[in-house]
């Protein structure tokens, strides 16, 4: 089994926001796979079911990004989900250009808190990401603005593009494994 936990805020403020990406790619993978509502448990919305012949937890800590570590920690635990090979992260990435996807199997928080969070929480570095580039902040914006921000609208179909292929990338890492998807993945969007 694994667990695919999603980051972001909650409440509808929030709601299609840079730091919202990991939040709206569950939603895709929700809705393609027929996923019911488990309720809530450790902080966190959650449903069980089948993604590609794999069973996975996808939840959403209902705690601010910054705080995403203990629902995560609590689900893996209950679950005895091992996180060095059945969890997966996915999120924004102010490093990436929107439309960007990376998948790593392992790193650093790379300045992103929510992340910080989880590795502190878990006591480990190593387990899978999906990172969704949201584009760096402009010269002289707060980075809490940029982030809790909204993307142009020309911006927005590039990363609707972007979260669809990034639930793509979660099917291909259930189904072929995280090589096979960092492989088809990890390479510059390039519109088309």
């Amino acid at each position: 089994m694994y667990v695919i936990a999603g980051l972001g805020n909650p409440g509808r403020k929030y709601e299609q926001t840079r730091h919202n990406m990991g939040f709206d790619t569950l939603d895709v993978l929700i809705d393609r796979h027929q996923i019911p509502g488990s309720g809530v448990k450790f902080d966190a919305m959650y449903g069980k079911g089948q993604i590609g012949g794999a069973r996975a937890i996808l939840l959403k800590p209902l705690l601010y990004m910054n705080a995403s570590g203990a629902p995560i920690r609590a689900m893996c635990d209950y679950y005895k989900i091992l996180p060095e090979e059945e969890l997966i992260v996915v999120y924004d990435d102010i490093d990436l250009e929107p439309g960007q996807i990376r998948i790593r199997k392992r790193g650093s928080a790379g300045g992103h808190n929510g992340m910080k969070d989880i590795i502190r929480h878990l006591g480990t570095q190593t387990f899978t990401r999906v990172k969704i580039g949201v584009g760096a902040k402009p010269p002289g914006w707060d980075l809490v603005d940029h982030v809790l921000g909204r993307f142009s609208s020309e911006e927005r179909k590039v990363v609707d593009e972007a979260i669809r292929r990034a639930a793509d990338a979660v099917e291909m890492i259930l189904q072929d494994g995280v090589d096979a998807a960092m492989n088809q993945y990890n390479r510059k969007y390039e519109k088309e």
